[in-house]
């Protein structure tokens, strides 16, 4: 079976939340440079996929899985491959239970992150909800919140999914998962489910950790459209 490089959990200039500064082709252009063979795009609350950009993304040996970060009780839920396109019906954390299916991914991203949209004492109580549980891309040697993630994980017998959360493009490529299948949509999720997945991921520098900090609080709070 081989093994597959797949990031979960990205975002483009599609998303209505947050300012992005690369377009959803640029996102599987640099994601094949960096050897990814799947990608979710994950903007909030909005799905960015279509027949146009699956054949982007095919021509460049990428596999595009459609997906959403929704939100849901002012919580963040990724959901890779969802039945619905319309994000706006759902609300709540309890609609997770009708959400969760065996052809779609519900994964916990950053849960025990310092942010209000981050699941953190949400979690506990819906974790049958969940498949995976998300290690996110932004720690250092020195500073990882993944740390309860890895331990709610391993208590729940929930696996773990590497994602870059990418803002940054350059972010492509630092977090991802292996997964142990063939290269299609249900094969991808069914070993996530079954546990076939492992984290490949390398720390930020303190400098990157800054960067992707400032870029934040630039885009995100202060709307101001600059990247450093």
């Amino acid at each position: 079976m081989p093994k597959l490089k797949v990031d979960f959990h990205t975002h483009t200039s599609d998303d209505p939340k947050d300012y992005i500064d690369f377009s959803a082709e640029q996102l599987i252009s640099r994601a094949a440079e960096r050897g990814l063979d799947a990608l979710a795009i994950t903007n909030h609350d909005v799905i960015t996929f279509n027949r146009e950009l699956e054949g982007y993304a095919d021509e460049r040996g990428l596999l595009l899985l459609p997906g959403v970060e929704l939100t849901l009780s002012d919580k963040h839920v990724v959901v890779v491959n969802p039945d619905f396109r319309e994000a706006e019906s759902y609300r709540s954390l309890d609609d997770l239970a009708g959400i969760r299916n065996d052809r779609n991914l519900v994964i916990a991203p950053h849960p025990f992150y310092p942010g209000s949209r981050c699941l953190r004492s949400s979690l506990e109580p819906h974790i049958d909800s969940f498949d995976a549980v998300e290690f996110s891309f932004f720690y250092s040697r020195l500073i990882n919140p993944n740390k309860k993630a890895v331990q709610a994980a391993g208590h729940h017998g929930k696996p773990l999914v590497g994602s870059s959360d990418c803002h940054n493009i350059w972010q492509v490529g630092y977090t991802y998962s292996v997964v142990e299948a063939e290269k299609t949509i249900p094969s991808i999720i069914a070993a996530v489910k079954e546990g076939r997945v492992e984290v490949a991921t390398t720390p930020l520098s303190m400098r990157a950790m800054f960067r992707v900090g400032v870029n934040w609080v630039l885009g995100d709070k202060l709307k101001v459209h600059l990247r450093i």
